[in-house]
């Protein structure tokens, strides 16, 4: 995998944070060298412009895709179909151990053909992470959750021996133990940088975290501002081999956020609102951009519980710019200094970071403050409960 192979709008630049030197590609020079007005463009898609500027290469990259995404100002809308190449891959256990088989079968195949097999190797980093299969024995005990991941180690063993097998075997690929938690929320709170730095021919460069994951709530990650969706298993097998997924650039509907919640109503609140304002609005096949000044007042766990919540509003996702808010978790989930510095600084110079001079494809507006549990009554011995928005 290479980037800047061609290079078009000429925007390779340097970066230099805490006496590192990154090469990465500016959308602030593109914009100069012939993509104008970009700067505009919603913060989701400046991602994939810059996933486009990176991978240009004529074959899967060329600049009529490129200069779609400056066209999409003009309809805010795009029927371009684009070549997109997210930086890894999060799987769960039920596609990800399939996968990895398939790549062993790959292996003993071209060996067949005295192919070296260590030329089959994921391209993308891969995250596997073992959850949706794992049962629970035990419960209600102090030493419940050891005796349940030692059991889980016995039941399953030939499993894990694979799997260890694999991590050792492949190169970019990582296995989560089980009882570590669910795959989307280790991601956000482990695995997910916001910007990705990698080391090729001898040039560090930094991009933005992106992912596919075969976990439909891949989506929370979004509340960190690392733009990820759902994709089924043969698909993200194909982004693990390096292959591009083909999408049109969607519309981006901006949801703007004011106000700040009153005392007592809660995070659950907030999402069912948004969720009926969504469907409402009709946003499946679409991206949502959420900004305004309203989101200083939601903590990184009310954005992840909303991005979370993508697949029941029908979006691709429900994406949230990078702020300060984001850097303080980071800082608060223990990420590296190095990575904070990097995320803070590279959003700054992208234009990444939280703004409200954007152009979306259509906009809602919520005030936070009109956000209320309006009714909670028993009747016929359920509890119903009912929400607006004064």
């Amino acid at each position: 995998m290479k980037f800047g192979q061609k290079n078009s709008f000429n925007c390779i630049k340097k970066l230099n944070i805490n006496g590192k030197n990154y090469n990465y590609f500016s959308l602030a020079e593109a914009e100069k060298n012939g993509l104008s007005g970009i700067s505009r463009l919603p913060n989701s898609l400046k991602i994939l412009l810059e996933n486009l500027l990176r991978f240009e290469d004529d074959l899967t990259v060329n600049t009529t895709q490129i200069e779609a995404l400056k066209n999409w100002l003009t309809n805010k809308s795009s029927k371009t179909e684009i070549a997109y190449k997210p930086s890894r891959i999060l799987m769960q256990d039920y596609t990800g151990i399939p996968a990895i088989a398939d790549l062993a079968a790959m292996r003993d195949a071209v060996k067949s053909k005295n192919i070296d097999p260590k030329k089959i190797n994921p391209l993308s980093t891969v995250d596997l992470v073992i959850d949706h299969s794992v049962m629970v024995d035990n419960y209600a005990s102090q030493d419940s959750f050891n005796k349940n991941v030692e059991k889980e180690f016995s039941r399953n063993g030939e499993r894990y021996s694979f799997l260890k097998w694999g991590q050792n075997a492949f190169n970019n690929l990582r296995v989560v133990p089980p009882g570590t938690g669910i795959c989307h929320q280790v991601n956000l709170e482990y695995l997910a940088k916001v910007v990705w730095s990698s080391k090729l021919e001898g040039n560090l460069y930094a991009y933005p975290d992106t992912l596919v994951g075969t976990d439909s709530h891949t989506t929370m990650v979004n509340g960190l501002s690392v733009l990820g969706w759902g994709v089924g298993g043969i698909e993200a097998e194909a982004a693990m081999l390096g292959q591009p997924i083909s999408m049109l650039i969607p519309e981006v509907v901006g949801f703007e956020i004011t106000g700040k919640l009153n005392e007592g109503t809660t995070a659950t609140d907030l999402v069912l609102t948004i969720v009926q304002m969504l469907r409402k609005k009709n946003v499946v096949g679409k991206f949502v951009e959420f900004f305004g000044e309203g989101l200083k007042n939601l903590t990184l766990a009310d954005r992840a519980t909303i991005a979370n919540m993508a697949p029941e509003y029908g979006a691709t996702c429900g994406f949230f710019p990078i702020d300060s808010e984001t850097i303080k978790y980071l800082i608060f989930s223990g990420r590296e200094k190095d990575i904070i510095s990097l995320v803070e600084t590279y959003a700054k110079e992208q234009k990444l970071w939280a703004s409200d001079d954007l152009i979306f494809t259509d906009t809602l507006n919520l005030n936070l403050s009109t956000v209320v549990q309006v009714l909670q009554v028993r009747k016929d011995h359920k509890i119903k409960f009912c929400y607006q928005i004064h």
